[in-house]
């Protein structure tokens, strides 16, 4: 196995890219090239002001058989390798490896790392793997054969709703109470004074506007406001456009009058909806928007057969309200 060092995504072909991350471990948006290079041109919209790339690829008779996306930078009072895409904006994150190759992987990765130096004094901080990852397990033997020090801690609830059926049978399956609000709030919307329109952007040349009109809702929340700074407007801004143009940008909005209402940003992939962000006009509070358009959202995933809604990252209330299960993501931290 070829281990080589890029100090640019340029230097790895963005299709072999992604066509390892479809048949790899953690198949999901915040792994594809699209999305992790256009984070790093930003270091996550400001999050990393020093960071230093270190993109490792290994490869065998020509075949790519594994990506290490990491960057170094001082983090927790010392020297870190952490996997791009950390820490904030990025649900998940992972090695880029086929799971019949990890072990083999990571024993190759960690003998390059400290041959070329890359190890030296700098522990490995892994935020955001899923729980479900065999990585956790392969790190922690690939450390207890080194006699290095493993840590692993549960960082951030993940719930998620599994969908296999009618938006009927969803609504059944959830506490009674909150059945009838959901089921209130869209007749409401359905009967209200005004038209209420729910619509997802399809159209190209409106998806500048639109994703501004969603910024517009997202800020009138004060700490979005504060989160979405010049160079995370950029961050995201770029983000959803490169899953547009890859197919599984998923904008949706509620209109009230012809107004925006609500919007929510998803991620449709792999035959699930990821929830990202979202946004609500306060001038319509009355009429819950934020509610309707979360009803909405579920009720497509199930009419279109998609079979989970991933609230991904955060314990707010209501996605355990509307049926959420946890999972996990994990932080991991390897060490000399």
């Amino acid at each position: 196995m070829e281990f080589t060092l890029h100090t640019d995504f340029s230097t790895i072909n963005p299709q072999d890219w992604n066509t390892l991350v479809e048949a790899g471990i953690s198949d999901t948006p915040f792994s594809r090239y699209e999305y992790l290079s256009q984070w790093w041109q930003t270091r996550g919209g400001g999050e990393w002001k020093q960071a230093e790339l270190v993109l490792v690829s290994a490869s065998e008779n020509g075949r790519l058989i594994g990506i290490a996306p990491l960057f170094k930078t001082d983090y927790d009072g010392r020297a870190a390798l952490l996997l791009v895409g950390s820490i904030e904006i990025s649900d998940y994150l992972d090695l880029i490896v086929r799971a019949e190759d990890l072990p083999r992987f990571l024993t190759g990765l960690f003998d390059f790392l400290v041959h070329s130096g890359l190890q030296a004094g700098t522990a490995c901080d892994w935020y955001n793997l899923p729980d479900s990852s065999p990585t956790l397990a392969a790190l922690k033997a690939e450390s207890e054969r080194r006699g290095w020090t493993y840590r692993q801690e549960i960082y951030r609830p993940t719930p998620r709703i599994a969908l296999n059926g009618s938006f009927e049978e969803y609504l059944a399956r959830i506490e009674k109470k909150q059945r009838h609000e959901i089921k209130r709030k869209m007749r409401r919307a359905a009967e209200y004074e005004m038209p209420v329109r729910f619509y997802i952007v399809e159209d190209a040349a409106a998806l500048d506007s639109e994703i501004e009109a969603f910024f517009s809702l997202m800020i009138q929340d004060p700490n979005k406001a504060l989160f979405l700074k010049d160079d995370m407007h950029l961050q995201m801004t770029s983000i959803l456009r490169a899953a547009f143009e890859h197919g599984y940008l998923w904008l949706a909005f509620l209109e009230v009058g012809g107004v925006k209402a609500a919007a929510a940003v998803n991620f449709d992939y792999k035959n699930k909806l990821w929830g990202y962000n979202s946004g609500v006009n306060r001038d319509f509070m009355e009429l819950s928007p934020g509610w309707v358009l979360l009803g909405h959202q579920i009720q497509w995933a199930c009419e279109h057969g998609r079979t989970e809604f991933d609230f991904m990252r955060g314990d707010e209330e209501y996605k355990y309200r509307l049926g959420g299960v946890n999972k996990f993501v994990m932080r991991a931290v390897i060490a000399k």
